[in-house]
């Protein structure tokens, strides 16, 4: 099985994006990688908190989406050049660096993980 490392990985994050709203926390993934999609979410790591995937969403036309709604029927997936936000919902971080990790079941490449520190 075809691996890819978390270097590349990484390369989804915009950095700078991670910021707190009135709804949680959020930040940016574009993806510069190529095309793909993914079956299934893994949840989502706040300074090594796990967040429940039916509070964590990104949006698609518009509708925010669960990352538990992502399945073989349903995919998650960035077109290429196109920015996604994730929103970790209920969630609030205080001011400074923080570590971000998430991850995602591609068809053909199994889990896929990654992590990056970006400061509120």
């Amino acid at each position: 099985m075809v691996t890819i490392p978390g270097f590349l990985l990484k390369r989804l994050y915009v950095k700078g994006s991670l910021s707190n709203s009135p709804e949680g926390v959020q930040f940016q993934l574009k993806n510069s990688l190529g095309s793909g999609y993914a079956k299934a979410m893994l949840p989502v790591s706040l300074d090594g908190e796990e967040y429940s995937m039916d509070k964590t969403f990104f949006n698609v036309e518009g509708a925010r989406v669960p990352f538990s709604s992502v399945s073989d029927d349903f995919h998650f997936s960035i077109p290429l050049n196109k920015v996604i936000t994730i929103l970790v919902g209920g969630v609030s971080l205080a001011p400074g660096p923080h570590k971000i990790a998430m991850g995602f079941v591609v068809p053909g490449l199994g889990k896929l993980r990654f992590d990056v520190k970006d400061e509120i």
